[in-house]
């Protein structure tokens, strides 16, 4: 059985649609870890006395790590959204079923982040040791300007992408925080629908009343709606202003 995500930031996309998603960037993701960790360890072509490249003569490591933390970055959202949607399904063994489902993709795409976090911080400490052999390097002979404008280069490279992934980090946990209260307004909203229905119905009010609560729980609606597309684009714009 499959459920709607509707108005909820997925496009109308169903609960099964956002699973295989997630799965396929969680493949994705997983070959982007193992490139950069390729990248990592491919020897290079200079020498010792020639001041060696930093980051193991992988330039495009910096670039590639990036791409996989925005991976990682859209199934977390997917997760969230699917979290969200979950939770509404009726029968008890989809619930379940779902709930199992989405807690392992997390778990999983939670390991890989930790997995690339490490190889950032083996990075960094690359770069400095690099860093320091370098200006070794230069008092020896004096001529090391060339080589050191280069380790800076790659430790800026560096330091702009771990700087990227915390705010992404930073604007997917607002993200989140966002829509779960929303979720939680729009559970409140009908539970005080339904006894307000009960209430009406026993006093027995007039049936222009009734529309008129309808009609503002509709418009209730359509503001929880508007305000997780804004989330969404503010997410966006924040994101593409950062590179």
């Amino acid at each position: 059985m499959e459920y709607s995500g509707g108005g909820g930031g997925g496009g109308g996309a169903t609960l099964s649609e956002m699973y295989q998603s997630a799965r396929r960037l969680l493949l994705s993701a997983r070959d982007g870890v193992a490139r950069v960790e390729r990248l990592a360890s491919a020897p290079t072509s200079s020498s010792y006395s020639s001041a060696p490249l930093v980051g193991g003569g992988a330039p495009g490591d910096p670039a590639v790590a990036e791409g996989v933390r925005r991976e990682v970055a859209q199934i977390q959202g997917l997760c969230a959204q699917m979290d969200r949607l979950w939770r509404s399904i009726p029968a008890k063994g989809q619930r379940d079923l779902w709930k199992r489902k989405v807690e392992q993709l997390s778990e999983e795409v939670d390991s890989l982040k930790e997995t690339l976090d490490k190889h950032t911080l083996r990075q960094k400490k690359r770069i400095l040791e690099a860093k320091e052999r370098a200006e070794l390097f230069e008092r020896a002979n004096g001529e090391s300007s060339h080589v050191l404008r280069i380790f800076d280069d790659e430790a800026q490279a560096m330091q702009s992408a771990r700087s990227s992934s915390r705010m992404l980090d930073e604007a997917y946990e607002t993200g989140v925080a966002i829509l779960h209260k929303y979720a939680d307004q729009r559970d409140r909203l009908k539970s005080a629908q339904r006894k307000a229905l009960d209430v009406l119905n026993t006093v027995g009010l007039s049936n222009s009343v009734l529309k008129l609560i309808e009609r503002r729980h509709r418009v209730d609606k359509w503001i929880a709606y508007a305000g997780m597309i804004i989330t969404v684009v503010v997410m966006i714009a924040f994101w593409r202003l950062t590179h």
